[in-house]
């Protein structure tokens, strides 16, 4: 299984202020195992050998100051602390979804994951028990015998990494798009924390090269891969979005993956939160393309008082199956009563076919 690095390449700053920050932004991503080079002339040997799609390239102090802090608050996030929450549950019975619908033909295809995590959480230690999150999912659906057939998929995924049948671990998309996968079918995953890699790369360490993971920016890494071997691909994009910047690069990475690979189907996972990017996020997302999308979305409250926190999520796929529409119209209703905490718990499902 290959595994690379990310590399920033930024050009020398001339005020000695300046010269200092940079000097402070290089120990601090070394710490995290990022190369930060600040010598220009140096790029060549700097870069030999490196993936084109793990290099940035900026030319500016102050694009060095927004590129550097934006590798701080992605270093800091971790989705063991929300792992199996509501969110998760509408993310990955969907996503389970649409690989059994591309595994129904023999010919093969790619999974892509920008933003791909550790694969695997503890549900029992770590960051998972601190927040209790998984208790506003997946623990609800986990002994229910009523499962329509859209979750009860989903929950015998879970069950797959439990045998014991007591919940201790959760997966994590690529695990879940991994046990769908064929001998012909090849992952191509992305993450940017350091710590996520490697622990990524141990819970895939018997994949061989039917793997591959790239410690680096998945916004950036998955354009150099389109279009796949195959033409047949899933691309998922689900960034954490503590950034808000991560609204636009989503746009931006999913309107310059379609030019190269229009056939592709692209899910993209956003939080509902009170802040503006994400209440606008969804009629975006449609100007995207035309036709031939479809929207999905789970609320499970109302809005925190405090302005802070997850009060739902949702899901665009663009080119997504014709049979997912009327299984989501179908079996949402189900998942609203059993994940809703107060009235304003409600899902949506949106269709634009060709």
């Amino acid at each position: 299984m290959a595994v690379v690095p990310v590399v920033v390449v930024v050009a020398q700053g001339t005020a000695q202020s300046d010269n200092a920050y940079g000097s402070t932004a290089a120990s601090h991503c070394a710490a995290r195992g990022v190369a930060y080079n600040t010598r220009p002339r140096g790029t060549s040997a700097f870069c030999a050998g490196v993936p084109p799609q793990c290099i940035r390239i900026v030319d500016s102090s102050l694009e060095r100051r927004a590129l550097f802090l934006h590798l701080l608050i992605m270093l800091s996030y971790r989705h063991a602390f929300h792992a199996g929450n509501h969110a998760d549950v509408l993310k990955h019975a969907v996503l389970l979804q649409l690989l059994r619908y591309l595994g129904q033909k023999d010919k093969a295809y790619w999974y892509i994951d920008t933003h791909a995590g550790a694969g695997v959480y503890s549900l029992q230690e770590g960051y998972a028990v601190k927040t209790g999150e998984f208790q506003t999912g997946i623990a609800r659906l986990w002994e229910r015998n009523d499962l329509p057939s859209l979750f009860s998929d989903y929950v015998d995924e879970v069950a797959a990494l439990n045998p014991d049948g007591q919940l201790r671990f959760y997966p994590g998309s690529p695990y879940i798009a991994w046990r769908q996968m064929r001998e012909q079918d090849r992952m191509r995953l992305f993450e940017l924390h350091t710590t996520e890699i490697d622990v990524l790369r141990h819970n895939f360490r018997d994949a061989g090269r039917r793997a591959m993971l790239y410690a680096g920016d998945g916004f950036d890494g998955i354009l150099a891969l389109l279009p796949p071997a195959p033409r047949r691909a899933l691309i998922l994009l689900d960034p954490s979005y503590e950034d808000k910047r991560d609204y636009t690069r989503t746009l931006r990475c999913v309107e310059e993956s379609l030019k190269r690979f229009p056939t592709g189907t692209y899910a993209v996972w956003y939080p509902q939160v009170k802040r503006l990017e994400s209440q606008r996020f969804p009629d975006q997302l449609k100007k995207l393309q035309e036709r031939n999308w479809l929207h999905v979305s789970l609320t499970v409250s109302n809005p925190p008082t405090d302005g802070f926190g997850l009060y739902g999520s949702g899901m665009f796929i663009l080119n997504p199956p014709y049979t997912l529409p009327k299984l989501l119209k179908d079996q949402m209703p189900w998942l609203v009563k059993a994940l809703g905490e107060d009235k304003a718990a409600q899902f949506k499902v949106e269709y634009r076919g060709d």
